[in-house]
């Protein structure tokens, strides 16, 4: 299967049952929260989204492969466990870089907001 084909599917799925057969063992991951390598590593992360983050849901807008980089356009939303339960949303993207066996070697997202307006989602209602 195209590995556009399998990240559109894991997309609309995410955070659940995602293919971490199209990672390198050692791919590096970044966003501005985090930093680290490995896919292991990489699975933590998504399980801890998976068990405390209430209606996780990634909504793909676009998806391009320009040689050995793909782009992906998106929306991650979810509800936190606070009492109020706050629907919070980053809007991003994602740039991916492949190795010549097709497998994601890097793995950097990026956000169309500051760290600090994801924060007031918490406390200040729209």
């Amino acid at each position: 299967m195209d590995i556009i084909e399998i990240l559109k599917a894991d997309y609309q799925r995410f955070p659940v049952n995602q293919t971490y057969s199209i990672y390198a063992p050692d791919v590096y991951f970044q966003d501005p929260l985090n930093k680290f390598r490995g896919v292991e590593r990489y699975k933590q992360m998504i399980n801890f989204i998976k068990t405390w983050f209430i209606n996780p849901k990634m909504d793909l807008h676009n998806i391009q492969r320009l040689g050995d980089t793909i782009k992906t356009e998106w929306t991650l939303n979810w509800n936190t466990p606070l009492p109020w339960k706050p629907r919070i949303s980053i809007p991003g993207w994602s740039e991916l870089g492949l190795n010549s066996d097709n497998l994601i070697i890097s793995h950097i997202d990026y956000w169309n907001c500051s760290r600090l307006d994801v924060l007031k989602q918490h406390f200040f209602f729209k």
